[in-house]
């Protein structure tokens, strides 16, 4: 996501650029394709409430910048309620495509292994990292990189899902269109079937992990498994609360606990079970999903599993405008910077790529604005958090500077998130006039 932005906007402000990429001939754990921009683990860009919610702001921020991945998005949008879901497979293929035929742009297809000496760089490897540009990035770092673990939740077929017992509805209803209200299908258990599903979730055989990995998990990315472990309630308060939704064939019943799955692609013959990221081994995986009312017959496109990210300290080693302190042509952006999420590494990418191109035309940018929301997350990782405690961290209102004058609590919540969108977007718009750098993504 983060590289194929920059590229985009680099490519856009007149800059040459080529695009490494060492997939298909190296291949990770969880990529498939050799696609730009794959989308590995869900296929939401989340809300897209640009409001109320601060991705949904940064989705507008993008959009306003003529951003590669928000146009590719809207254009493969899939119904989701609120949420910004695509048809992953077509999504990443538009990107690839989009790239290709800029005239700025040409893919080199190798693995990169070592730190470049010359020219201008964009390091934006995803979430996986390879072994050998990690260790070279290590060694010029002189620390280790800090690291956690990402796990990708299971695809399942629609065919295979008994809808005798499972209904399409999305939480609350939410949506504008019948299609956006029924974007999600929900599988009830009651009581029983709750602590039976737990049980069988924790005495699952799981991945083990190879000795002196001391990675921690991201908690916006757990594990089912690892919820359970906090507490036998915890997944009935998270991934599976029963809140918002009616079961048309009990509807004098209100079910214990309820399993989400959202569309996966345009066909609407894929599904992903919705925050049910697991490391338990493929067997037991099939044996424990399927205790799920309406998927006792479920035939997967996609089992779940786990890979280790590495992340940088990057309020430690970037400056301000990205680059690498002790290599000042080298910039990263994405999750290797310690964002999360594919909104957070693309809008880091969309920095990145006007920064680096700006640099080689002999401008200058104005600072990127902190009360906008890529000038909340950018000066959170670059400096705004304490280097010893850095964590990946998604975009959120209280990375923003408090707007003043306005109530607390949950009553003014509202009129606060509010407010941060309106300056957001105000202090954004006056970014981008000033840069004179904008430009319109003509797909």
């Amino acid at each position: 996501m983060a590289g194929s932005e920059a590229a985009w906007q680099a490519a856009q402000m007149g800059v040459q650029v080529v695009i490494h990429e060492m997939r298909p001939a190296v291949e990770t754990f969880a990529h498939r394709t050799g696609d730009l921009a794959e989308m590995v683990c869900s296929n939401s860009f989340r809300s897209d409430d640009d409001e109320q919610n601060a991705v949904g702001l940064l989705h507008w921020e993008m959009r306003a910048a003529g951003g590669l991945i928000m146009a590719t998005a809207d254009k493969h949008r899939l119904p989701a309620g609120g949420a910004l879901a695509v048809d992953r497979d077509p999504f990443a293929a538009s990107v690839t495509a989009a790239l290709k035929a800029h005239p700025n742009v040409s893919v080199s297809y190798e693995e990169i292994s070592e730190l470049p000496e010359d020219g201008h760089w964009i390091i934006a490897t995803g979430p996986l990292t390879s072994d050998a540009l990690s260790a070279a990035i290590a060694a010029e770092t002189g620390t280790d990189h800090l690291a956690f673990f990402d796990a990708i939740a299971p695809i399942i077929h629609h065919e295979s899902i008994d809808m005798s017992r499972a209904w399409m509805q999305s939480r609350y209803d939410k949506g504008e269109t019948e299609a956006e209200r029924t974007a999600y299908l929900n599988c009830p258990m009651d009581k029983a079937q709750y602590e039976d599903f737990i049980d069988a979730l924790l005495s699952a055989d799981k991945t083990e992990f190879k000795e002196g990995e001391t990675a921690k998990y991201f908690d916006g990315c757990l594990p089912i498994e690892v919820m359970a472990e906090r507490g036998r309630e915890t997944l009935r308060h998270g991934p599976m609360k029963p809140v918002g939704l009616t079961n048309p064939h009990q509807p004098d019943v209100k079910p214990w606990a309820v399993v989400q799955l959202r569309r996966d692609n345009a066909l609407g013959t894929l599904y992903n079970i919705v925050g049910f990221q697991t490391k338990m081994k493929y067997g037991a995986q099939t044996d424990v999903l399927r205790m799920i009312p309406g998927l006792e017959t479920a035939q997967f496109a996609r089992l779940g599993g786990i890979h280790r990210n590495t992340f940088l300290n990057s309020p430690t080693l970037l400056t301000a405008d990205m680059r690498l302190r002790s290599r000042p042509n080298i910039r990263f952006a994405g999750q290797i910077t310690g964002v999360e999420g594919y909104v957070e590494s693309a809008a880091m990418g969309l920095l990145a790529g006007r920064l680096a191109a700006a640099n080689i035309l002999g401008q200058t940018l104005p600072d990127v604005p902190q009360d906008s929301a890529m000038g909340a997350l950018i000066h959170h990782i670059t400096g705004g958090a304490d280097a010893k405690t850095f964590q990946p961290m998604n975009v959120n209102f209280g990375l923003f500077r408090p707007v003043e004058g306005l109530k607390g609590g949950r009553r003014g919540r509202t009129d606060r998130y509010k407010a941060y969108t309106d300056r957001a977007k105000a202090a954004w718009s006056a970014w981008l006039a000033a840069s004179r750098l904008d430009v319109d993504a003509t797909l």
